[in-house]
């Protein structure tokens, strides 16, 4: 595919530029979202803007909305999260994925709890899993911090404003800088990514709808979807694993999981089979160290992760060992799918009743 050439143009200005975005927030933004009211002194709840950043990092807002709810009403405070069990916390964040979010948030939390909320950029950036654009989204949203964010939408919009086909973290950021309203950075910085996620999307953007039309060198050149090109993105490792239901899908063995990317939730006993290994081969493992015995197979469910793709074969097995009610644990996606199969299985699980 032959590179496209931007159409020269004269730089954005920046006046305009922000008066023009402002405008259109003002009519057009998202005021309904809830982390975006304002309190009795007429700020914002810097934990509730701090709990919306980090659990929007990797959800979309619709779906992000429901979490958000939950997640508040099980711990309405910094202080109640600070002194939740880990285990609630996980169990309050299912089904968001990325769970070493909730568990740096919970960490975090005391460190706040014990503390006070930070005031400032440097602050909220030395607490545990905050990184550069939460840091900028807090210290602007809640404190009024000359901070400009860069997320995957203000990349996005900048790059078509410019017409830059593979712009870099210091690019974006450079030019967010530039950019940010100083006597308004909260509403600059939800201003561009209100505007990438509702106007100038990925695949389909609604450029007559785009108050900054006017100053874009994509839509300048015809082509706004080719700014920014493609990330290329490494392929998602293939992985195979076999697990089993020791009970039904209301009380269950389950087994803690370790690890960076499920660590601290529970899940189904399971085992990933090697390269060439048979389902049946890693069966006889797991159940050999769970001391259970085989029985049916259930079905194959798949998940998709950001690095991996799991295909994993479920059998039922049989054994004495102690079970969990699995409303009380946390439980992967994954998990979840596994569990389903029990309701659409006929016949017996051990062999022919």
């Amino acid at each position: 595919m032959p590179v496209p050439v931007p159409p020269t143009q004269t730089p954005p200005d920046p006046d305009r530029l922000r008066a023009a975005l402002l405008d259109w927030f003002a009519r057009a933004g998202r005021a309904e979202l809830p982390w975006r009211r304002l309190g009795e002194a007429g700020t914002r709840d810097p934990y509730r803007v701090w709990v919306a950043e980090i659990l929007l990092q990797q959800t979309q807002v619709a779906r992000g909305l429901e979490y958000y709810d939950r997640f508040l009403s099980a711990f309405p405070t910094v202080e109640a999260l600070a002194a939740a069990p880990e285990a609630d916390v996980l169990k309050a964040w299912e089904g968001c994925g990325y769970y070493a979010r909730a568990r740096n948030l919970r960490r975090a939390a005391g460190v706040v709890a014990a503390r006070g909320f930070p005031q400032d950029y440097a602050g909220w950036l030395a607490l545990p899993g905050v990184g550069s654009y939460t840091a900028a989204a807090v210290a602007s949203l809640a404190y009024g911090e000359a901070r400009a964010v860069n997320d995957g939408n203000v990349r996005r919009v900048l790059a078509r404003l410019y017409a830059q086909t593979a712009p870099t973290d210091a690019w974006v950021q450079a030019r967010a800088d530039e950019l940010l309203d100083p006597a308004r950075p909260g509403d600059w910085n939800e201003a561009v990514m209100d505007l990438g996620a509702t106007v100038c999307i990925p695949k389909a953007p609604r450029c007559p709808a785009c108050p900054l039309r006017a100053s874009c060198a994509a839509f300048a050149s015809g082509t706004p979807t080719a700014f920014p090109a493609p990330k290329v993105r490494a392929a998602a490792r293939e992985v195979r694993a076999v697990a089993v239901i020791v009970g039904d899908a209301e009380q269950a063995v389950l087994e803690r999981r370790e690890g960076t990317l499920l660590g601290g939730l529970s899940g189904l006993p399971a085992e990933e089979l090697a390269a060439g290994e048979s389902p049946q081969t890693g069966l006889a493992r797991l159940c050999a160290r769970l001391g259970a015995e085989p029985g049916a197979h259930l079905g194959t469910v798949t998940h998709a992760m950001t690095h991996r793709h799991v295909t994993l074969d479920v059998y039922a097995a049989r054994s004495a060992a102690a079970r969990t009610p699995v409303a009380e644990a946390a439980l992967s996606r994954l998990d979840h799918k596994a569990l389903a199969l029990l309701a659409s299985w006929q016949g017996g699980l051990f062999g022919t009743p």
